[in-house]
């Protein structure tokens, strides 16, 4: 089997998400996603990576992850090189699950669990999508549907956190503090802002008690004196996680962080590579290893991330507020990892624009995720997104190199 061409397709009004096909003279098609800059990852996929690739057996998918993964420059990053290795490694999965008739995660080792917890990020429906606000305050207006998170947690934390009980979701992660660094460029918060910041969490304990983890995401854009404070704030919520309170930069920083808090730290969606991770867990500046199947190299490299995580004794919860495909991806992997804690989900993706974009979505029920049936990673692309009207759909194959 030979690979014989690249595809690449993007829907305008969905402008972060990047899908990739990597088609096979067999007739076998592998789907890949990749989220943020994909424009950039397109063009990368179709003058770089294509020339590589076509021709090559899809199989030799550790051969094809050093290839990608180790470009002149971009290896360190989580940029575009390592967006597009990703995308192109997770359509290998897919590719090598249809040739074998097999799912995914039976290739990775078979399934750790028959199912996995997940924990709501509280996120509304255009949360990363074109025209997002990051940042919503609590007299908001605009509501989308029941499961407008983002604005919730502003709102009254407490009634969204029996929300989530009344699914079987006992776990959920918010960002409340982001606002604030927003306007000190991270290198100061004020007492009364720390108050207000602190607040969803006084509602979810005054709500529902410990029956709720909650998770805290500070998304890198803290120094360690404001991320120390913050710290101090939160140990009387007792958070599961504080989340990237730092830049993912420095790694003895982070653990200086870790040793001063008083909190778990999680790390991080944003680093790349075994070898940024191997940083992070030698400085014991990790308790729980994020990372981001789309970002971090693909399934081939999450797979020896979480291993390697393993024998540090560290458990890893993958990263997931992009799309379908990855989500699908994760899941798979998730379910197969011995040291996987959770799998990050958003109610208000899955519940409704993800539907429109792929065949099957996973089985949630009671706050746990099930594995997928079908072969490969059991889901493909719908008409509404390859029949599109505005779909950009591109392909470059061995007489365009």
């Amino acid at each position: 089997m030979k690979i014989t061409a690249l595809e690449t397709v993007q829907l305008p009004h969905l402008d972060n998400i990047l899908w990739v096909r990597v088609h096979t003279d067999e007739g076998l098609i592998g789907l890949g996603e990749t989220f943020r800059g994909a424009d950039a990852v397109a063009r990368y996929i179709h003058k770089d990576v294509a020339p590589l690739l076509i021709g090559r057996d899809p199989l030799a998918i550790d051969a094809i992850s050093k290839l990608l993964t180790e470009p002149y420059v971009g290896f360190r990053s989580s940029g575009v090189e390592m967006r597009a290795a990703s995308a192109v490694d997770i359509a290998l999965w897919d590719v090598f699950g249809k040739a074998a008739g097999l799912p995914v995660h039976q290739l990775l080792g078979g399934l750790s669990r028959p199912k996995i917890r997940t924990y709501n990020t509280c996120a509304g429906y255009t949360y990363n999508k074109r025209g997002q606000r990051r940042y919503i305050g609590d007299k908001d207006e605009g509501a989308e549907g029941p499961y407008e998170d983002q604005i919730a947690f502003h709102r009254d934390a407490g009634a969204l956190a029996q929300s989530l009980l009344e699914e079987g979701i006992t776990a959920m992660k918010i960002w409340p503090f982001d606002p604030f660094a927003v306007a000190s460029g991270g290198n100061f918060i004020h007492k009364a802002d720390l108050d207000t910041a602190l607040r969803p969490f006084r509602q979810i304990r005054d709500a529902v008690g410990d029956a709720m983890e909650v998770m805290v995401e500070l998304h890198s854009m803290w120094d360690l004196p404001s991320a120390l404070a913050i710290a101090r704030g939160l140990q009387e919520f007792r958070p599961f996680w504080a989340e990237d309170p730092i830049k993912m930069q420095d790694p003895d920083a982070l653990a200086l962080y870790a040793q001063r808090s008083g909190l778990p730290v999680c790390a991080s969606e944003t680093v790349a590579t075994r070898s940024q991770f191997l940083e992070l867990l030698r400085k014991g500046a990790a308790d729980y290893v994020m990372l981001d199947v789309s970002w971090c190299g693909g399934l081939s490299e999450a797979k020896k991330i979480a291993t390697m995580a393993e024998a540090f004794q560290r458990p890893v919860a993958p990263h997931d507020c992009t799309g379908p495909v990855v989500f699908a991806a994760s899941i798979h992997l998730s379910l197969n990892l011995p040291n996987a804690i959770f799998q990050e989900s958003v109610r208000a993706y899955y519940s409704s624009w993800y539907r429109d974009l792929v065949t099957v979505m996973p089985r949630i029920e009671a706050g746990h995720i099930h594995p997928f049936e079908g072969v490969g990673l059991g889901l493909e692309l719908t008409p509404f997104v390859l029949e599109h009207p505005d779909a950009v759909i591109r392909q470059t194959g061995k007489d365009d190199i």
